[in-house]
């Protein structure tokens, strides 16, 4: 039987990320950090707007609305918010009005508006951090989606922030951007792919985990069980070439920590890997891994062939 990495790999240069990809990449990011502010902007001037109406500093604290954006201002993000007692709180908006607010005279209101969104933008640099990740599941998601519907297999998806899965509806625009499993059957049985998976038998977070059961079975009974495993994948979708060597050291050891553990139970499940920045030592490593059998498959994220040709082999095993 073909090893199916050859459907859409010749070699290792197959798998290096190119110029264009990396700038198209980084195009992507700017694109998506710009549409995740804009609920910032427009609470900025909403913040301006209320404001406004004070005629100094102090004036603020006669505003109530404005109060959580005051905080925000001082520098208390969201999270530190539900640790604080009341007083805490006044004497952080108190000292962002005395220290900050107070000595900008007259343009007391721009310095609240500035500070509001200087702590705003730590909150967004906080989840741009994890935005190649989403990125990258929302698209191998659509991939196997794509492919589902174009053989005629029905699939059930998973929403967040729920445990009831429902059937794919038939405008799936957009159930990406909501989603934490599908379900399907291609002729080889039920099949649950879950992402972000703690393996309970050796502990360690992985990407991509497919599984032999149906949606309604997946129960912690069966995530216990090694032999319900049927593909285990690693998925990195960081950009950044100064980056990749790391993410793939990371995947490497996460992928060897899988080996091992299903070795102790005498099983070997497939495993793959999925990456947006491959440079030229890492394809080579990946493409030694892939012929000497240690790896199944392999695809550049920034390749839609390539990703098309690993989505329909997971839906295939």
């Amino acid at each position: 039987m073909a090893k199916p990495y050859l459907q859409h790999l010749k070699s290792s240069k197959s798998l290096e990320t190119s110029y264009e990809a990396v700038r198209a990449g980084f195009v992507a990011l700017a694109l998506e950090k710009n549409r995740r502010a804009t609920p910032f902007v427009a609470q900025a001037r909403a913040l301006k707007s209320a404001a406004s109406k004070a005629k100094s500093a102090s004036d603020l604290l006669k505003i109530p609305e404005i109060q959580p954006a005051l905080l925000t201002a001082a520098g208390v993000s969201d999270k530190a918010t539900n640790h604080l007692q009341d007083s805490d709180k006044l004497e952080a908006v108190d000292g962002l009005i005395r220290n900050f607010l107070e000595p900008a005279g007259a343009n007391f209101v721009e310095e609240l508006v500035f500070r509001f969104l200087l702590t705003r933008g730590d909150t967004l640099g906080g989840s741009m951090r994890n935005i190649g990740g989403s990125i990258a599941q929302k698209k191998i998601t659509r991939a196997i989606i794509a492919y589902l519907k174009l053989a005629g297999h029905k699939c059930q998806w998973l929403p967040n922030k729920t445990t009831a899965w429902a059937d794919m509806p038939e405008d799936d625009a957009d159930v990406e951007l909501l989603l934490r499993g599908l379900s399907w059957n291609a002729g080889k049985g039920q099949r649950t792919l879950f992402y972000n998976v703690t393996v309970p038998f050796f502990r360690n977070n992985v990407d991509l985990v497919l599984f032999n059961c149906a949606a309604q079975d997946l129960t912690r009974e069966i995530i216990k069980a090694p032999s319900a495993y049927i593909a285990l994948g690693e998925l990195k979708g960081g950009i950044d070439p100064a980056g990749a060597d790391e993410h793939w050291k990371t995947a490497r050891t996460a992928l060897n920590r899988i080996h091992e553990a299903f070795s102790k139970k005498k099983l070997r499940p497939h495993t793959f890997f999925i990456g947006a920045a491959i440079e030229t030592r890492m394809a080579t490593d990946i493409w030694e891994m892939l012929t000497q059998s240690i790896l199944e498959n392999a695809a550049n994220l920034t390749d839609e062939d390539q990703i098309a040709s690993i989505s329909q082999w997971l839906c295939s095993i």
